[in-house]
């Protein structure tokens, strides 16, 4: 995400490098590499300009603290400028109304089907809503199947006419059964177009002037950079909609979308598309997502992701087992299993400060476990409750079950032993012990 541009912006600062104030050269000089990178990720000219101009203008104005150098200045008012260019804040969802309904629009091919039923899973599973789907894309082939899978996936009901060909009505029907059943939130899926027509901007405001809904939602694939930001304009002058969701956001995506589109329709980008999984959406939030592009990672995104995927009282008898050093393979696969429920390990990585540089090159992906879990489960009960059984013979078995090397299996039990002593040293903190963890996972067996 945004690495050919974080990597550009790394390179401009470095002019500042070594210099004991700012002035008007060195400012300039900086500043033409940082429009550069900002043109090169498919950010329009006149708004890198624009941004250009007004870090210029804050640079120039600062006066430098002796505790801070000028490349450090530089990159914090470039970070607050980037944040403002997005949005400054995230901004909740409107879900008021009983039922609230949230209406999705945008062209084909945008993700907006499987974005409607992530959307569903995050309402229910992290709002705790009772949320409906409702299948208005008459148009394309399987768009209805395709709706009713992503729905069972998620634990949805998905509201169908499949021999009606009026989405207008079925929108309409929707919510009178939405209000029968008792659905708090209904998410109506609409059809899409290769490319903007009247006919498709038609239909989307009739659904829209029938239905009232709470949230108009554009979604748009952030990897179509500048066109993205004109589809975004056409539909606001059109819908009026409320809020932008960004698909694809994991992309091999520029950037120039994520960064101008606010500025373009000024309206906010709501939700981030992160991945293929059900649970692969994010709330968009602007200062973290600069923190990201100019390499600081995101550690407040990281630590609201383990915190939802841990268990209060297992952590309780996970932290008591740690004090006593009784802390063991079963643990071990436990805590594997909790950061693979966050989500892609390799963007994991990336939001811990200073590592994404680290691992853009490596080839990290959900099976980076794979090795290790492999070798765990080949271990009897016995041995993953008390490793210290594990001899010569029982590693030699251990390898062969799981199709390992003898290397491998010392390898991760080598690492295991330390990973002990460290939990033990740092029994207090949890949220440090899984970041150490996952920072020490490209030593272990299967990478």
């Amino acid at each position: 995400m945004f690495e050919g541009l974080s990597e550009k912006l790394e390179r401009s600062f470095k002019i500042l490098k070594g210099h004991g104030h700012i002035t008007e050269i060195n400012v300039a000089e900086t500043l033409k590499e940082v429009r550069k990178a900002l043109l090169d990720a498919d950010v329009s000219y006149k708004i890198a300009k624009d941004f250009t101009n007004i870090v210029k203008e804050k640079a120039l104005g600062e006066k430098i603290l002796t505790s801070v150098s000028p490349g450090q200045l530089m990159v914090k008012i470039v970070h607050d400028e980037l944040a403002e260019l997005m949005g400054s804040e995230s901004e909740e969802l409107n879900i008021k109304g009983n039922p609230a309904i949230i209406l999705i629009a945008g062209l084909q091919g945008s993700g907006k089907t499987t974005f409607a039923a992530k959307l569903a899973n995050y309402l229910k599973s992290k709002k705790g809503r009772n949320p409906l789907l409702v299948a208005g894309d008459v148009y394309r082939p399987a768009a209805i199947d395709q709706l009713k899978v992503l729905g069972e996936q998620v634990g949805v009901k998905v509201y169908t006419e499949e021999d009606s060909k009026n989405p207008v009505k079925i929108a309409k029907h929707a919510i009178s059964h939405g209000k029968e059943f008792g659905y708090n939130v209904i998410i109506i899926d609409t059809a899409g177009r290769l490319a903007i027509d009247e006919e498709m901007m038609n239909e989307i405001t009739s659904i829209k002037q029938t239905v009232n809904p709470q949230e108009t939602l554009f979604v748009v694939d952030s990897m179509t950079g500048q066109d993205a930001v004109n589809t975004a304009k056409a539909f606001n002058e059109k819908l009026d909609y409320e809020g932008v969701v960004l698909t694809k956001l994991d992309g091999d995506t520029r950037g120039g979308a994520a960064l101008t589109i606010k500025a373009v329709v000024n309206k906010p980008i709501k939700f981030v598309g992160i991945g293929e999984k059900m649970d692969a959406i994010d709330i968009f939030h602007p200062s973290r997502m600069a923190d990201r592009i100019l390499g600081m990672g995101d550690i407040v995104s990281l630590v609201e992701r383990a915190q939802e995927q841990f268990d209060v009282d297992e952590a309780r008898k996970l932290q008591k087992k740690i004090a006593k050093n009784q802390f063991n393979f079963n643990d071990f696969l436990n805590q594997i299993k909790q950061i693979k429920k966050m989500g892609n390990v390799k963007d994991l990585m990336g939001m811990i400060p200073g590592v994404g540089k680290a691992v853009k090159n490596m080839d990290i992906d959900d099976d980076a476990f794979k090795g290790i879990e492999a070798i765990i489960y080949s271990m009897t009960a016995e041995e993953r409750e008390n490793p210290k059984v594990l001899n010569g013979s029982r590693r030699r078995r251990i390898a062969t079950g799981s199709g390992s090397d003898i290397q491998e299996v010392n390898q991760l039990i080598k690492q295991f032993a330390e990973t002990q002593k460290m939990m033990k040293m740092m029994s207090g903190g949890k949220g440090k012990n899984l970041m150490r963890a996952m920072s020490n996972m490209n030593k272990m067996p299967g990478r």
